[in-house]
């Protein structure tokens, strides 16, 4: 069994122990592309995958500030780890946005024993990513039958349970909730991206797989009704970018210190008192703190809105706020990654210090939606006060 944390302080001091140990052979995983099995086996264990479920349940139900700084240790340490439970936590909220109590009773005990959430979401071929082609078909024995083949369907190899999305016989959105060894499941670890290379991003396929109706959530209903679960969503993702963009500010920071040369007509002994140095740090620094104090303040406002669920202006805010702190992240992540090696030096750019994994994860992850239109919300709202869409990625 899991170790079961029972609050936010417990659940940092957690992230920030085994952000730690993980952090050591970060670059040699990402080198020889080693799957990070006993660290999420360590991470089930430590209890952090547990920390979202309600305190009636037996869980320490902490605030999404705190799960955005956990996300963003383990993510500085190791951002394919980091990444990995993003949809856990994801679906965690999907069982808690419309599962029965029956639901909650299982899953929630499954979570707390450290059972690991994959996902099963994406499809390639379809028009855009929120167009699904996979269905639930009712089963004349009871339940339902499911054929289809997801993509990009991080953390599926190393889960318990792959949760897939599918359109429901009324063509609404549905979540099945699936064992990964159930008879027609099939993860695929075909997954060959320049970056995040360990998070295992593969195929999922499914196969006349049978569904019991019970394993089944009326996702839809989400969107319903005031909500913050895109918000909720996006705001792990920044704060996986966020913790990209620390990894290589620090690392970037200890090679100028420790092995960078100065150039000849600074006048100085070490690279690191270079003024021209010192002035392109700051403000590398500078938008890494500014990411991270927008990570802080979209938690604070996601945690408000959850006090008030029917508050459409505190839900709007939350939103508004995680799309600034998702946009900021994206380009500290990936400008801090790019800029560092310029004020290295050439010994920056040789493959044993594999300082361009930093580079190759912001640039992969940063991909998983476009920034231009979480600017173009947060224009669209300050100019002409339209409300961004409630479409589960915003």
């Amino acid at each position: 069994m899991a170790h079961v944390i029972t609050s936010d302080t417990e659940a940092i001091e957690t992230a920030t122990k085994l952000a730690a140990s993980f952090a050591r052979a970060s670059a040699l995983r990402d080198a020889e592309r080693v799957l990070p099995r006993a660290e999420l086996d360590e991470l089930s264990q430590s209890g952090l995958l547990g920390i979202t479920v309600p305190r009636g349940h037996g869980g320490a139900e902490v605030g999404a500030g705190t799960l955005g700084e956990v996300v963003r240790l383990l993510s500085a340490a190791d951002s394919s780890i980091g990444q990995i439970p993003q949809n856990h936590f994801f679906f965690v909220e999907v069982l808690k946005e419309n599962g029965t109590p029956r639901q909650h009773d299982f899953f929630y005990a499954e979570l707390l024993a450290g059972r690991r959430f994959g996902n099963a979401l994406a499809e390639k071929g379809t028009k855009h990513a929120l167009e699904f082609a996979t269905r639930l078909v009712p089963d004349p024995s009871g339940g339902y039958r499911l054929t289809g083949v997801k993509n990009y369907a991080t953390g599926a190899l190393f889960a318990h349970w792959v949760p897939v999305f599918a359109l429901g016989p009324d063509d609404r959105l549905t979540a099945a909730f699936l064992p990964s060894d159930a008879p027609g499941v099939t993860v695929v670890d075909d997954w060959d991206g320049i970056g995040q290379r360990t998070t295992a991003s593969g195929t999922v396929r499914l196969e006349d797989v049978h569904v019991p109706e019970d394993r089944v959530v009326p996702h839809h209903l989400t969107f319903e009704r005031p909500e913050v679960f895109g918000a909720f969503g996006q705001f792990i993702h920044a704060a996986v970018d966020a913790g990209i963009a620390r990894a290589a500010l620090e690392e970037g920071g200890e090679l100028i210190r420790t092995v960078a040369r100065p150039w000849g007509e600074s006048g100085v002994d070490r690279a690191s008192e270079e003024p021209l140095v010192i002035q392109k740090f700051g403000e590398l620094t500078l938008l890494v703190r500014s990411a991270e104090a927008l990570l802080e303040r979209a938690g604070a406002a996601l945690d408000a809105a959850r006090r008030a669920p029917a508050d459409e202006h505190l839900a709007t805010e939350a939103s508004l706020a995680v799309t600034a702190a998702r946009a900021q992240a994206d380009t500290a992540a990936v400008t801090v990654s790019s800029e560092v090696f310029a004020l290295i030096g050439t010994r920056s750019a040789l493959r044993g210090g594999n300082l361009d994994r930093h580079w190759r994860n912001a640039r992969t992850h940063t991909l998983h939606d476009p920034r231009r239109w979480k600017i173009q919300h947060l224009g669209n709202h300050a100019l002409n006060g339209v409300t961004p869409p409630a479409n589960g990625i915003i």
